[in-house]
């Protein structure tokens, strides 16, 4: 009898090796190595004797692209992250931290579909058919073709597709599934690859539309392989503060639409409403002429958003001053104080520093360097900034003001919000677009500028 052969997998990035090691020399994560049993090779799905395959080329002209129409949706808002709707035969990944509300947003979606274009599968391998029960019955809905079950078994879950024949199946973690066949536990490595494989098999074979959820780790990344993100046509983070009652519904990967499109969404009692007009919500509770408050107008996805930056300076009791950011990255903090230190002469050296993005949004683009500046700024001098400006672009290590990109639609959005002014960076494209009437743009070449332009005297 021939002795049983293992291998060590690394459950963080798929990284196989022989033997134990404490900390994977991949990505570098620490008792991640789990061992597991080498399945024997069976012959490969699709080929014949002879290694010869069943598929056959064919021309480009000769594919019918018949049958992929999307679904369309009443919540724009979800709609315009996939790329205006549900591709029939896809395959979607939606990820968050515990809590957030995916389960709450898609058992919504599950209803609008089944309403709408037919039966909805509903697998849950966390909850019980009467916790989701109690959970459409708080959200008033009436969908009487949305099927319930709790299932963890790949083979039990890929026989109920078969069933029903739904329209979309929701998998309600894709970490819960296992596939029996299989040594390793649910969770694993192999059995989520294997999960969604299957999965994704299916839905390419009879056109049904599978959404997974996934769960995320400490770091914000979803939990598994990273081939799971390859496997998948696209992965949607849904994102926020828990302690703010806005969600951002953010596409990182889209083969159906544009990636880094953003839906925003309200958590009330009622569940998940979509925000129409996103910065006039952000902009809602904003005190005019108060120093340290600016707004920024920033660009998600293809999506312009008015933000309102909050900067409070105040004198530090410690050798180092500190550098608090919330909503905006540390290191683009740090830049920003040194050039107003150093080109702009606005003394923040002794300073403790704290930036704040209302509505819990995280905010990754340069352009909004200068709204975040001169709210620092403002609170420096105690001055505030005109309350019908506006403000975008990127900050550059010299203090000067550099271009940034869509800015028709950022003016746009701008104007259509009420703002008078909009300062930005000089720019040849301001000739060949077409500004808003009422709104006045207001040019500058360095931070210096923008900063005296902005600042009520």
């Amino acid at each position: 009898m021939s002795k049983k052969q293992t291998q060590y997998v690394c459950q963080s990035c798929g990284r196989m090796t022989p033997a134990y090691m404490g900390r994977c020399p991949r990505c570098g994560e620490f008792d991640t190595m789990v061992e597991q049993l080498i399945e024997p090779d069976t012959p490969a799905k699709g080929r014949k004797a002879g290694g010869l395959a069943t598929s056959k080329p064919v021309r480009l002209h000769e594919v019918e692209a018949d049958g992929f129409d999307r679904l369309a949706l009443p919540v724009q808002e979800f709609s315009r992250v996939l790329g205006g709707g549900l591709v029939p035969g896809s395959l979607i990944l939606v990820g968050g931290e515990p809590g957030i509300g995916k389960s709450t947003l898609l058992l919504e979606i599950a209803g609008l579909v089944a309403n709408l274009h037919g039966p909805v599968l509903y697998v849950s391998g966390e909850e019980s058919a009467r916790q989701i029960k109690m959970r459409a019955e708080r959200l008033r809905m009436d969908a009487k073709d949305l099927f319930l079950v709790t299932e963890t078994n790949l083979h039990a879950i890929l026989e109920h597709i078969t069933t029903v024949r739904p329209v979309m199946t929701i998998v309600d973690s894709i970490q819960t599934t296992y596939d029996d066949n299989l040594n390793s536990s649910a969770g694993s490595v192999s059995q989520v690859r294997e999960s969604a494989a299957r999965l994704q098999e299916i839905a390419k074979q009879s056109g049904v539309i599978v959404v997974l959820v996934g769960h995320v780790t400490k770091e914000g990344a979803i939990a598994g392989p990273r081939v799971l993100e390859h496997i998948v046509d696209t992965v949607l983070y849904l994102e926020g503060d828990p302690f703010h009652r806005y969600r951002l519904l953010r596409s990182v990967k889209n083969r159906f639409g544009a990636t880094s499109e953003v839906g925003v969404f309200e958590m009330v009692e009622q569940g998940m409403v979509e925000v129409p007009n996103p910065s006039e919500a952000f902009l809602a509770e904003r005190q005019a002429n108060a120093p340290g408050s600016a707004i920024a107008v920033t660009l998600e996805g293809t999506r312009p958003l008015l933000v309102e930056v909050q900067a409070l300076a105040s004198a530090t009791t410690f050798s180092n001053p500190r550098r608090t950011p919330n909503g905006i990255d540390l290191n683009r903090l740090l830049l920003l104080t040194a050039v107003l230190t150093r080109r702009v002469h606005v003394p923040v050296h002794d300073k403790d520093v704290f930036v704040n993005v209302i509505g819990g949004l995280q905010i990754s683009e340069p352009a909004a360097d200068l709204g975040v500046a001169l709210a620092i700024a403002s609170s420096v001098k105690d001055r505030a900034v005109h309350a019908d400006m506006a403000f975008f672009g990127e900050v550059g290590l010299s203090g000067e003001l550099r271009a940034v990109s869509q800015l028709e639609a950022r003016l746009k959005e701008a104007a259509k919000l009420g703002f008078k002014r909009c300062v930005l960076p000089r720019s040849r494209q301001l000739k060949s677009i077409n500004a808003p009437k009422g709104l006045e743009i207001i040019e500058c070449r360095t931070l210096h500028e923008a900063v005296e332009m902005a600042l009520i005297r």
